[in-house]
């Protein structure tokens, strides 16, 4: 199991500047996330790419202690207009 803030911190740690960040645990058990990441470094990078830079911040920890993890990533400019 991992703590909300310390996942929050990995994922900030591994794409450096990260201008929004929220972290559910969606079941209770710290073990099924979801986060909702706006970054600088996602841009020009597909869906696919930016996925894979969360992933690769959070390291074996995507081996252990989070099961499941549902991403929804947005460069500062495509943030608002998912925001609504």
């Amino acid at each position: 199991m991992i703590e909300a803030e310390a996942l929050e911190e990995r994922i900030r740690q591994g794409l450096g500047e990260v201008s929004h960040i929220v972290v559910n645990d969606l079941t209770g058990t710290k073990d099924h996330w979801e986060a909702v990441i706006v970054s600088d470094a996602f841009s020009g990078k597909s869906r696919i790419q930016q996925h894979q830079m969360v992933y690769a911040a959070l390291g074996e920890l995507m081996a252990g202690p989070i099961h499941a993890l549902a991403l929804k990533t947005y460069t500062p400019e495509s943030w608002p207009q998912a925001k609504g």
